[in-house]
């Protein structure tokens, strides 16, 4: 049987997790799906058995049937007959679950999941641009103008910059109408917006680059261009992510 890990011996000897739980079954959760990411339970193998799990970290059945409930909902393991809690492979995984992705990047040692993170997000944003560009009235252009001029005067202030680029990119997925792609945009981006990886190095250069791409985006919507704004939003993105990409391997898996 594989080892739960190392036994909490007391208050001092508890991780950070158990010590001040707001949900224990979450907080076990959390933890164990780390584990499973690291690689610590891999797929095909069996998870540390209920009385296993309870020693090693001081919780209930209860808790533990709670925890492992929620790892079956995120597609993380399944529990057969016979078997016990069985690791599935990480095809199955949802990543677009807080916990399975935070984790996913956190143990990510190359960049091929914030590069598949980018291509996903282009491929949306994309699609959502050459939507807006068809549906956009004119409210709508101008807070765009709006956001792209505010912008070019917070090149120095990289907090506030990222606030108004956050909310131009967020103008044209409300202005296309999906509500699924943008949800599904948001919900990718909010689990790294914070992340050092993803934001990469920040500096004035880079924010003006950056802001000339939201400038030839807001244009071809002004211009009603659908083609003309899809690939606006693809190149912008993909140049964006590429300048302050760092870190081993080349972005192969942005080429088309």
């Amino acid at each position: 049987m594989t080892s739960a890990g190392p036994v909490a011996g007391g208050a001092e000897g508890l991780p950070d997790w158990a010590r001040r739980p707001a949900n224990l079954a979450n907080a076990l959760a959390g933890e164990l799906v780390q584990r499973i990411v690291r690689g610590d339970y891999p797929p095909g193998t069996a998870m540390p058995s209920e009385p296993a799990l309870c020693e090693s970290y001081s919780v209930s059945r209860t808790v533990v049937r709670e925890a492992v409930k929620m790892l079956q909902e995120k597609g993380l393991v399944q529990v057969r007959r016979g078997s016990g809690t069985v690791v599935n492979p990480d095809a199955t995984w949802n990543m677009l679950d807080e916990l399975v992705l935070t984790a996913t990047v956190a143990e990510d040692n190359g960049l091929e999941v914030l590069d598949d993170l980018v291509v996903t997000r282009r491929i949306l944003e994309s699609d959502m641009a050459h939507v807006a560009a068809r549906l956009a009235e004119a409210e709508v252009v101008a807070q765009l103008e709006e956001l792209v001029d505010a912008m070019d005067t917070l090149v120095n202030d990289p907090t506030a910059y990222a606030v108004k680029d956050r909310a131009f990119h967020d103008t044209i997925m409300r202005a296309s109408g999906n509500r699924i792609a943008r949800a599904v945009v948001r919900a990718l981006e909010s689990q790294v917006v914070n992340t050092a990886r993803y934001v990469g190095e920040i500096r004035p250069d880079l924010c003006v680059a950056s802001n000339r791409g939201h400038r030839n985006v807001y244009l071809r919507i002004a211009d009603h261009d659908p083609e003309g704004a899809a690939q606006a939003m693809f190149t912008h993105i993909t140049e964006a992510w590429v300048v302050r990409r760092g870190g081993p391997g080349e972005p192969d898996r942005l080429q088309r």
